[in-house]
């Protein structure tokens, strides 16, 4: 996965993964985000439990693993239960 792939015509790229796909930047301390589109050369994600997107660089972001996904989904439920997430 690499920047140099993403056409400038505006259309995604073959890679880009489905929107709502959690997504782990490793850019930023191994951070989980779901994958929401594209931003120019960049993946826009957003936390599960809310708060301010960010941009990443498609070459520092896989998917995430299981467990990664787990611990992502759970925090959320929690966030919801304390009324921070809808």
């Amino acid at each position: 996965m690499s920047a140099h792939n993403v056409p400038t015509d505006g259309q995604e790229p073959a890679h880009a993964p489905t929107p709502g796909t959690l997504m782990v930047d490793m850019a930023r301390a191994n951070k989980v985000g779901e994958f929401r589109g594209l931003a120019g050369p960049y993946w826009s994600l957003r936390p599960m439990c809310g708060g301010q997107e960010w941009e990443a660089e498609p070459e520092h972001v896989r998917p995430a693993d299981p467990i990664e996904r787990l611990r992502a989904q759970n925090a959320r439920c929690n966030a919801r239960s304390r009324g921070e997430v809808l």
